[in-house]
């Protein structure tokens, strides 16, 4: 079902609703307009049509396998949750939990949370590396704000092959029909999360932003950068069960308290152990294990950011001084890892990582929108640049126009007489 509407005795076939629409969504067959699968329900041919003889049905959505069922039925947010190599669930679980409590209570009738751990596993999705969880990280998720969180202990998941991860996942959305699923865009979210949709024949939206509630459809809007980052793109999915979407580690902030306060419920949440299908065998095995650089400046309380304002290569010596006394990381746009200044993983950005720091002093940065894309979540930003238009200094509490150069050189000064 596309969830296009045709009022076969309005219509009377003047193809305006096939010339409006982009994606051949739409044609007129015996003067009588019919959707094809080619409908993406972006609404262009309704706007079009001079009769009003077309529509878009949300009150009926296509769930889990394709089966019809009535968009009330599905309620709960999932978030996939993930675990570092040493077994510890990421921050961005977290972070997606706090999220999810916040559409969970916007939404009318209080859907119920839940967390599926794919290790530790529930309607917050975690996955279990070892094949054998800890209690300890089913409590965190629930101390974080998950109602519920579906665990799998199997010993197939330390080959970390998605496929199977993936037909577990889908294998629970059918059974329970959530509405909405999110995950982390990690490595292994970005690979996960499409293997899903194609399982659950549903939408997905990649690298968002912004996740709010429609307050008149119910619907989950799904903002991300399009474009290059030009331009904010808001989608929304009508029709298919469940709404899936990614989110960037550091976009969202965690709920600092949450845990106290889920400590003091008279209903704590609930732990529910799944199984996963005994005839599904991982594709990969994993011969060997390599461990690469510690650390990232996606989780950094404190970041000092430079941009080609610092002029060369040689100020980064300075930069990284700076950052020592300010007891900060060091990060970067992306045109200093083009250019081979710095690596990749301290680059701030839209496709670099978005980071959301106590406080960002920004050092010779334009302010380019991929950038502040990715720097969004930062709650005191500090920006030094020579330009008193740059954009840089419409996300800063703190501007300051002036060399950035002899402004860290001064900084410095004053650290160190400390």
């Amino acid at each position: 079902m596309s969830g296009l509407v045709v009022d076969a005795e309005r219509c009377v076939g003047c193809k305006r609703c096939v010339r409006a629409c982009a994606f051949g969504g739409i044609v007129v067959e015996g003067r009588l307009a019919r959707p094809t699968d080619a409908c993406t329900l972006c609404g262009s041919c309704v706007e079009a049509c001079p009769v009003q003889a077309l529509s878009i049905d949300h009150g009926h959505v296509a769930a889990g396998d394709g089966a019809g069922a009535d968009a009330s039925a599905c309620r709960d947010i999932w978030v996939v949750a993930q675990l570092d190599a040493a077994g510890a669930v990421l921050p961005v679980t977290f972070e997606l939990i706090a999220k999810a409590r916040e559409l969970a209570s916007s939404q009318k009738g209080q859907s119920p949370l839940a967390g599926l751990s794919l290790l530790a596993e529930r309607r917050v999705v975690a996955v279990l590396a070892e094949g054998a969880a800890a209690e300890s990280q089913a409590s965190q998720l629930i101390a974080a704000g998950a109602d519920e969180v579906l665990r799998c202990r199997d010993g197939r998941f330390p080959s970390a092959d998605t496929a199977v991860l993936a037909a577990l996942i889908a294998e629970l959305a059918r059974e329970r029909h959530p509405e909405t699923v999110l995950f982390g865009a990690t490595a292994l979210g970005r690979e996960l999360a499409p293997r899903v949709a194609v399982l659950l024949q549903t939408g997905l939206t990649a690298d968002c932003t912004v996740l709010s509630i429609d307050s008149e459809t119910g619907l989950l809007r799904q903002t991300r950068p399009a474009f290059g980052g030009n331009l904010m793109a808001t989608i929304e999915c009508p029709v298919h069960r469940p709404q899936m979407a990614t989110v960037r580690p550091g976009v969202f902030p965690t709920a600092g308290d949450t845990c106290a306060q889920r400590a003091g419920d008279a209903k704590p949440g609930a732990i529910t152990d799944v199984a996963l299908d005994a005839t599904l065998r991982p594709r990969v095995r994993r011969l060997d294990m390599k461990p690469v650089a510690a650390g990232t400046i996606a989780q950094a309380k404190r970041l000092v950011v430079v941009g080609r304002g610092i002029g060369f290569k040689k100020h980064l010596s300075l930069m990284k001084r700076l950052a020592e006394l300010l007891d900060a990381d060091l990060g970067c746009t992306r045109p200093l890892v083009e250019a081979g200044w710095l690596d990749y993983a301290h680059q701030v950005g839209q496709t670099g990582a978005s980071v959301a720091p106590e406080l960002l002093l920004s050092l010779g940065v334009s302010g380019a929108i991929q950038h502040l894309a990715g720097m969004g979540g930062a709650q005191t930003v500090i920006a030094v640049n020579e330009d008193s238009s740059a954009p840089i200094f419409g996300a800063a509490r703190y501007a300051v126009v002036g060399d950035c150069i002899a402004f860290a050189e001064e900084l410095v000064r004053q650290l160190e007489a400390r």
